[in-house]
């Protein structure tokens, strides 16, 4: 008798299948370019507890869309160990939330497309047995036959093309709860500025993603914008603020 592997059942394809979609979608996770510009004075108490300040006028706090935008700062600052003061006025720090879209705008984006060259198969010619004739010899004729073609890519055609972007920001900053002196209010503790440049107009999707964008340079100074890159993964920053959403 021959032993060989049982099948696989179909309950287990499946779960293969499953488990090989899974993998390959983590390895396609999304990555989002942001710009950040932050500043921070460690001449201050950074203070823990906050209460937030709306300076966006365009937006009603009581709407939906200022309370997700809200519950994805307050999950950013959560990252950073801050929490929502129990009493506002007895809260440590103000932190003031602007955010929106600004006017499209159109801009040229450079694309590049392969410029490819198909060379012809080389001819070869050859002496091959065709037959035999009546006494039985062989008899031969010369064939020509024709290797495959090749395509190389031999360069790149690059062209610029108009494209609408929208640009989406994100604004927090923060100042001491202190009574304002001579009319001048608290100086400022810290700030973060972010922003994201692209073709989608969906400040929805992009608000979580640029208070998590926030989380690593909150209380930071960066000397200056910077680029970082946020990936859409499960133990990342972004991953963070939608659980605490």
């Amino acid at each position: 008798m021959t032993l060989g592997c049982p099948s696989r059942s179909p309950r287990r394809q499946l779960a293969a299948a499953l488990a090989t979609v899974s993998l390959m979608l983590g390895a396609c996770a999304n990555t989002y370019d942001m710009k950040v510009d932050s500043l921070a004075s460690p001449k201050l108490a950074q203070g823990t507890s906050y209460r937030i300040v709306n300076r966006n006028p365009t937006v009603e706090t009581d709407s939906l869309r200022y309370k997700e935008a809200e519950k994805a700062i307050k999950a950013a600052l959560s990252g950073k160990g801050f929490y929502e003061a129990p009493d506002p006025d007895k809260a440590d720090i103000i932190v003031y939330v602007d955010y929106g879209i600004n006017p499209p705008r159109i801009v040229e984006e450079t694309r590049s497309d392969p410029v490819y060259v198909t060379t012809p198969g080389e001819f070869h010619s050859e002496s091959v047995q065709v037959g035999v004739d009546r006494t039985g010899r062989p008899i031969y004729a010369v064939v020509t036959s024709q290797t495959p073609p090749s395509t190389d890519v031999v360069g790149n055609n690059d062209y610029t093309v108009p494209v609408v972007v929208y640009e989406k920001y994100l604004r927090l900053s923060a100042r001491e709860n202190k009574p304002a002196t001579e009319g001048r209010q608290p100086q400022e503790v810290w700030a973060v500025d972010v922003t994201s440049e692209g073709p989608s107009d969906n400040l929805r999707k992009y608000v979580p993603i640029m208070a998590a964008a926030t989380i690593g340079y909150i209380g930071k100074d960066t000397s200056g914008e910077k680029v970082v890159q946020l990936k859409d993964d499960k133990d990342g920053d972004l991953a963070f603020v939608k659980k605490g959403m």
